[in-house]
C-alpha cells in the first residue's frame, strides 16, 4: 500500500512546529545557505537525497510526522517526499512515520507571509529566528 502525502499551509505548519514529534526537511540546494531556512529544519539536499535517506530516517527517529520543502515545493519537495515514501515502504520497517507532507508554497510562501526565517549556520539548525 503507497503511502498518502498530503500538502500542509504555512499556517499549519506554524501550529505543527509546535509538537515535539515533527521534522521539517529542506530539501533545496545552496539556496538554503543564502536565503536562509525555517528554524530546526533538517537539511537534506535534493541533489544527493537518496544516497542519504538512510541517514534521514536516523535523524528522524521519535518523529511521526515529516514535513519536505523546496522554494517553491513544486518540483524537488514533492519529488524528494516520495522518494521517501517509496523507501519506506521497500523498507518494510515500522519507523512510526505517519504523516508525510509538504509545504504548499515551500519556503518562498513562507518567508513572503513574514513567517520566521533563520540564519544560523549551524548543523543541525538550533532553531534561531530573525528576520530575513
Amino acid at each position: 500500500m503507497a503511502r498518502s502525502i498530503s500538502y500542509v499551509t504555512g499556517a499549519q505548519l506554524v501550529s505543527l512546529k509546535r509538537r515535539p514529534n515533527i521534522a521539517i526537511i529542506d530539501v533545496r540546494d545552496d539556496e538554503r545557505s543564502h536565503d536562509g531556512h525555517i528554524a530546526g529544519s533538517l537539511h537534506y539536499a535534493s541533489g544527493n537525497f537518496y544516497e542519504k535517506i538512510s541517514n534521514l530516517v536516523q535523524d528522524v527517529k521519535g518523529k511521526d510526522t515529516l514535513v519536505f520543502h523546496c522554494v517553491l515545493s513544486q518540483v524537488r519537495g514533492p519529488s524528494c517526499a516520495r522518494k521517501f515514501a517509496n523507501y519506506l515502504e521497500e523498507a518494510k520497517e515500522d519507523t512510526g512515520i505517519k504523516d508525510i507532507l509538504i509545504l504548499e508554497r515551500g519556503f518562498s510562501g513562507w518567508e513572503s507571509s513574514g513567517r520566521p526565517v533563520c540564519h544560523c549556520t549551524s548543523v543541525p539548525c538550533k532553531g534561531e529566528t530573525g528576520s530575513a
